[in-house]
């Protein structure tokens, strides 16, 4: 008769991906792992299979939690400028409880040059927050409250670079005023 499982499956992965996040996914060893998640090797393999399967299921658990609290930031906030100005706040105000940056950049810096599959899942949790951000600016303009002198498509991905460029920021600068004059300038583009 198999044993069950002795671990809550979600709990371990969140374990998992906070370890990835703050430690990368080279300078995180099997022993970080089965220590921080806080099974065994062999309940690690069986239940995950090999260190790089955890962390794409790591990652895309990250890209899950980010989108939804970036939606749930935005919920309700009828003002489409609001709702964009408060997805760069969430990168600048984020917990300090939490590594800094975001597992998604770190990714694509750390493992997109040699990691095919780590590099399309972070591209696609990029994408998404673009086409969330095309969403507001198409909303926005249609409601005259955003300049359609740029097309959505291209506020879009000059909105989600910043983003990313500012995701990149939050790990070494520390002066948050000069980080929401950042904000403020880039999203000038909207006016």
């Amino acid at each position: 008769m198999a044993r069950s499982k002795e671990f809550d499956i979600d709990d371990v992965l969140l374990k998992a991906m906070n370890i990835f996040w703050q430690q990368g996914y080279e300078k995180t060893s099997m022993q970080d792992l089965v220590a921080g998640m806080g099974i065994h090797k062999r309940s690690m393999y069986d239940t995950f299979g090999d260190k790089h399967t955890l962390y794409i299921k790591a990652l895309e658990r990250f890209a899950s939690i980010q989108r939804s609290r970036l939606e749930g930031r935005i919920e309700g906030v009828t003002s489409a400028a609001a709702a964009i100005r408060l997805l760069f706040e969430a990168t600048i105000h984020r917990s300090e409880a939490e590594p800094k940056g975001c597992m998604l950049v770190n990714t694509a810096v750390e493992l997109s040059n040699h990691d095919a599959e780590a590099a399309a899942t972070a591209n696609e949790a990029f994408e998404n927050t673009e086409a969330l951000i095309e969403q507001l600016v198409r909303h926005g303009q249609a409601g005259g409250e955003i300049s359609t002198r740029y097309t959505p498509e291209a506020l879009a991905a000059s909105l989600n670079n910043a983003l990313i460029g500012l995701r990149v920021m939050v790990k070494t600068v520390k002066d948050k005023d000069k980080l929401e004059m950042i904000v403020n300038t880039t999203l000038g583009m909207l006016e």
